[in-house]
C-alpha cells in the first residue's frame, strides 16, 4: 500500500511515512519526551537540510507535536496541563525578546464546525493591545508586558480576498514582532484526530491538507516570524479504507479478498475528495480551541516589572 498518497499536515506522520532508505537521510533530528502526569508524548522533529525537506515534503524548520490521547475528554485539569506544555513549547519558538507584540490569526470558516478551530480559539484570547495603546502597561499594574492582538480573516468565499493579502495589510499597519497562526489540520491516522497539537516555526499554507492550496503565511511572505499551531480535525477517507485493507492483508482469513481490491485510491477514486470527522466534533472543537487559547494566554502572561 505504499503507493497510496498520504495526505497529512503533520510532520510527524510525514516522517513516519518515508521509506526505510529515506529514513536514514541526514538532516532530520527527532527528540521526544513524555509528560509524566498527563501521559502525553512531545516530539520535536527538526528538518535541517533541503534534501530532508524534499523527502518529507515539509519546509525546513522545527515541528513540535504534542500527542495527548485523552484531549477529547472533558477533563479540565488535563487540558490545563496540556495548555501549560503548549505555552512552554510556544515560548521556545517565538522571538526571545523581553516584550513581544504578537498578532494571532484565527484561520478557518466559523460556519463549518471542523474548520472553526481558529475562529473559536480567537474568541477566548486575552487581547491587550487596545488597552496598552490607550492607557499604557500601567493599566495592568506592571511596567513591561507582552501585547496581544487578534484577527479572524474569514475565508475567500466570503471576503473575495486571499487570507495572505488581509494578513499582510494588518502586519504592515500594526507592525507585530511575530504572528501566531491557528488552523485546523488534516491527519492520516484516525488515532491522532483531535488528539494531536502541532506547533511549527515554518508558518502555514491554509487548506493544504485537503488539497485547497492558498497563499502561504510565512516569514518570507510577511516579513515577520510566523509560528503555526494546528490540530487535525479531519482525516482523508481514502486513508481510512487503505488502513483497513492493510490490516486485512495481514489477516490470513481476509488477506486474499483484500488483495483483489488493491489500492483504495484506484478502486474508490471518489474517496479522494472526502474527509471524515467525529460525530461530536462541535463539542470537541469548543473544548480544544479553549485549550489552545489558554496556552497562548499563558505564554503571553510573562510580564516584567
Amino acid at each position: 500500500m505504499s503507493h497510496i498518497q498520504v495526505r497529512t499536515d503533520l510532520a510527524l506522520e510525514a516522517k513516519e511515512s518515508i521509506s526505510q532508505e529515506e529514513e536514514q537521510l541526514r538532516g532530520v533530528r527527532v527528540d521526544e519526551y513524555r509528560l509524566d502526569s498527563e501521559g502525553a508524548l512531545v516530539t520535536r522533529v527538526s528538518v535541517e537540510s533541503k534534501n530532508a525537506a524534499k523527502a518529507m515534503g515539509k519546509p525546513m524548520g522545527i515541528y513540535v507535536t504534542i500527542e495527548a490521547p485523552t484531549l477529547v475528554e472533558a477533563d479540565e485539569d488535563y487540558h490545563r496541563d496540556i495548555s501549560i506544555c503548549l505555552a512552554e513549547e510556544l515560548r521556545k519558538l517565538l522571538p526571545q525578546e523581553k516584550e513581544l507584540n504578537v498578532l494571532v490569526i484565527g484561520l478557518g470558516n466559523r460556519m463549518v464546525t471542523a474548520d472553526a478551530l481558529g475562529p473559536q480559539a480567537v474568541d477566548n484570547l486575552c487581547i491587550t493591545r487596545h488597552i496598552v495603546k490607550e492607557y499604557g502597561v500601567a493599566a495592568y499594574n506592571c511596567s513591561r508586558m507582552n501585547v496581544l492582538s487578534a484577527l479572524e480573516p474569514g475565508v475567500m468565499a466570503k471576503t473575495g480576498m486571499e487570507t495572505a493579502e488581509i494578513v499582510r495589510g494588518v502586519v504592515e499597519e500594526t507592525h507585530p514582532d511575530a504572528l501566531i497562526v491557528i488552523d485546523a489540520l488534516a491527519a492520516r491516522s484516525v488515532k491522532r484526530l483531535n488528539r494531536t497539537i502541532q506547533i511549527t516555526n515554518t508558518g502555514i499554507q491554509p487548506g493544504s491538507g485537503v488539497g485547497n492550496h492558498r497563499n502561504a503565511l510565512t516569514r518570507e511572505s510577511l516579513g515577520v516570524p510566523v509560528v503555526a499551531i494546528g490540530i487535525p480535525t479531519v482525516v482523508d477517507a481514502a486513508t481510512i479504507v487503505s488502513d483497513a485493507l492493510e490490516k486485512a492483508l495481514a489477516d490470513e482469513e481476509f488477506g486474499e479478498t483484500a488483495k483483489l481490491f488493491g489500492s483504495s485510491s484506484r478502486i474508490f477514486p471518489e474517496l479522494n475528495n472526502m474527509y471524515m470527522t467525529g460525530k461530536d466534533v462541535d463539542e470537541i472543537i469548543k473544548r480544544i480551541s479553549f485549550t489552545i487559547s489558554e496556552g497562548i494566554n499563558i505564554a503571553m502572561e510573562q510580564s516584567m516589572e
